[in-house]
């Protein structure tokens, strides 16, 4: 498998939380080459595996695949649209962006911003509501191609720079459904005892109503959120970052399993593969949180991949991390007994 290939396409698609639909058709059908057991579920993508017995447990392996973004919210009387936040947008980074306006058809605008030579100092850090996206048509013209509600997105296209990093929009957490279809890609041909199942959660976000949803109708035993975490860079505290290129961030806190965490720090170790730990106080800000609370219970993980720049449209990640995440995965599914 092509990690540059397939990271490039699913971080192109766009899928804001709520509209997921693009990034959900575009897995699913990558999906469909690793099992006929998958399916499109109150927007979720889910992938069954193995056969599943009361003998054995049944392991959840998730990402979610939304990104932040913005809504249409109104269209003033010169045209401009008026957008909303979706997901944690750092408005410091929204003037003189690029976007999509995903309406009756995509429509291409610039975020609007002063010119220096008419601010003192570039003034203060805008709030949403004083944010404007320029089209270039008027009222009418926009509101016949854009109903309110439409969701927006960056216009940035995923690029490669040197010693295998790659940089985009929505690697937050595009990163991670490619790493776990790389995972399957590993397993082919492999043994496992378990059975299990991978989902591509939607509206993480925004709350992670997918994931709640998804977990509860899959019902595992075992659940794994493979997302992305803080990577140190030189303004960062290391305390609180992993680093770039060292391997996965598996998850310790008092809300996750300590014996899943033990149990991904001892594969590491065994097959030699490179990994941190994320030391976590409370909850995760992760879909962790909802299953391990899910029906009775579910004994949950986190395992993250690093990135520099979260939540921007410069978004930096390595490849590497992505291949020892997706052998971590896959060294998991057949350690699990």
């Amino acid at each position: 498998m092509d990690v540059n290939k397939l990271l490039f396409m699913l971080s192109n698609t766009c899928g804001v939380s709520g509209n997921e639909s693009g990034v959900a058709g575009v897995l699913l059908g990558i999906l469909k080459e690793y099992t006929d057991d998958c399916y499109i579920s109150n927007g979720n993508v889910i992938g069954n595996f193995g056969n599943r017995t009361d003998d054995k447990p049944h392991v959840l392996i998730d990402a979610h695949m939304d990104e932040i973004g913005m809504i249409c919210s109104y269209i003033d009387d010169s045209g401009f649209i008026i957008p909303g936040n979706i997901g944690g947008m750092d408005y410091r980074l929204l003037p003189a962006q690029k976007v999509i306006i995903h309406g009756k058809e995509e429509v291409k605008g610039i975020i609007s911003a002063i010119p220096p030579h008419l601010t003192t100092n570039g003034g203060p850090v805008t709030e949403i509501e004083n944010v404007r996206i320029d089209t270039g048509y008027s009222k009418k013209e926009l509101s016949d191609k854009v109903p309110l509600g439409s969701t927006i997105s960056y216009d940035v296209e995923c690029k490669s720079l040197i010693n295998g990093c790659v940089t985009g929009k929505s690697l937050d957490n595009r990163i991670s459904a490619a790493a776990i279809l790389m995972m399957l890609d590993n397993l082919i041909g492999k043994k496992y005892c378990c059975s299990f199942s991978v989902l591509f959660s939607t509206t993480e976000e925004i709350g992670g109503r997918g994931a709640k949803t998804a977990c509860y109708a899959i019902n595992p035993d075992i659940a794994i959120a493979v997302d992305t975490s803080f990577a140190l860079t030189a303004d960062d505290k290391p305390c609180k970052c992993g680093k770039l290129g060292s391997g996965p961030m598996i998850g310790v806190s008092p809300s996750l399993s300590a014996e899943i965490s033990d149990m991904l720090v001892n594969i590491s170790k065994q097959k030699d593969i490179p990994y941190q730990t994320e030391i976590m106080s409370g909850l995760t800000g992760t879909n962790a949180d909802h299953f391990g609370i899910c029906r009775c219970g579910v004994k949950t993980c986190t395992c993250s991949i690093p990135i520099k720049y979260m939540h921007t449209p410069v978004e930096l990640s390595c490849t590497e991390d992505i291949d020892n995440i997706s052998l971590l995965l896959s060294e998991f599914i057949r350690a699990v007994k």
